[in-house]
């Protein structure tokens, strides 16, 4: 665990000074903000890239995904929590970077930084201080991790099922659509492409509730008992 969350630390902020470092040698002609904009980018790409695997192994490598377990799933995360917290230095520095010719001062470009990214800072603390070290503990039928499961499922539903139809309401609303007019009104390949981004995340979301039911559906003999 501490060696996985070690070699996070060293990963992520390194990955990011060598993309950084590199691409002011190979494009001398960038500016240093240029650079850390695509050094951001590259860190979150190789992140996802690795997340993607790592999920695709542990897939794999379990016949139920419900509730089977592999170590990789545990690994990982040890290894996400460092990302969280250079994500948000990464953040920071970006507005910094967009900003700083004006010369507004420290304490105003950290205030501007909470102001514009507090769902993104509240969604990574979030994850640090309460998912993730209640998902760590193997007390799964605790009120704790009832709760935590419960919170999980409504954050995925509205941030990542919700957002398309919400997507789409907000097109209507700027151009006087309704919602069901929206889907006739914009390229075709729109559609098929936004088909193909929510039908994972609906799979997805059907194995968290198939956990659910699970978490709360006690056996019998446990309430007789």
């Amino acid at each position: 665990m501490l060696l996985t969350l070690a070699w996070g630390s060293l990963f992520f902020p390194g990955l990011f000074a060598l993309s950084t470092w590199a691409l002011r040698r190979w494009r001398p002609a960038w500016s240093y903000n240029d650079c850390v904009m695509v050094g951001t980018r590259v860190v979150s790409s190789v992140q996802a890239v690795l997340a993607t695997g790592a999920g695709i192994i542990i897939i794999r490598s379990c016949s139920n995904v419900v509730s089977d377990r592999h170590w990789l799933a545990r690994e990982y995360v040890w290894f996400l929590i460092p990302y969280m917290v250079y994500d948000c230095y990464a953040m920071y520095l970006c507005d910094w970077c967009r900003i700083k010719d004006q010369n507004p001062g420290h304490s105003f470009i950290f205030r501007n930084f909470l102001s514009q990214n507090r769902l993104m800072i509240t969604h990574h603390m979030v994850i640090l201080f309460v998912l993730v070290p209640v998902a760590q503990r193997k007390q799964q039928h605790t009120l704790l991790y009832k709760v935590n499961g419960i919170i999980t499922l409504t954050s995925f539903f509205c941030c990542r099922i919700l957002l398309f139809p919400f997507m789409y309401w907000s097109y209507g609303q700027h151009q006087g659509l309704s919602l069901l007019q929206v889907p006739y009104n914009i390229p075709f390949f729109c559609n098929v492409a936004n088909a193909f981004l929510v039908a994972p995340q609906l799979y997805w979301f059907s194995l968290l509730c198939k956990k659910a039911l699970r978490l709360f559906d006690t056996p019998q003999d446990k309430r007789d008992g």
